[in-house]
C-alpha cells in the first residue's frame, strides 16, 4: 500500500482509488461541514455531481474527492464550510 497526506497524517491507500474511496477505506464517512448548521459531509453521490465531498488537494481548494485519484505523497486538506 501507498500512502498520502491528510489533514498532516499519512493515509493508506491502493492503486486506483479515489481520495473519497481512500478515506471512506479507513473508515472515515465525513470530512466537512456545512457553513450553515454544520452538517457532516463526506461522499454522497460517488461520481462528482453534488459538491459534498470537496477538499483541498495539493493546495488546490475545491476539489471534488470522488473524482481525484489518490497518489503518493499527494496532500489533501480537509475542512469545514467548503459548501453549505
Amino acid at each position: 500500500m501507498t500512502e498520502m497526506i491528510v489533514d498532516g497524517r499519512p493515509l493508506p491507500f491502493v492503486e486506483g482509488q479515489t481520495v473519497a474511496a481512500a478515506l471512506v477505506a479507513t473508515g472515515r464517512l465525513a470530512w466537512r461541514t456545512t457553513r450553515v448548521g454544520h452538517r457532516p459531509r463526506g461522499v454522497f453521490c460517488g461520481i462528482g455531481v453534488c459538491f459534498d465531498c470537496l477538499v483541498t488537494v495539493d493546495g488546490a481548494p475545491g476539489q471534488r474527492a470522488c473524482l481525484v485519484p489518490a497518489r503518493p505523497g499527494m496532500t489533501v486538506t480537509t475542512g469545514e464550510g467548503d459548501d453549505d
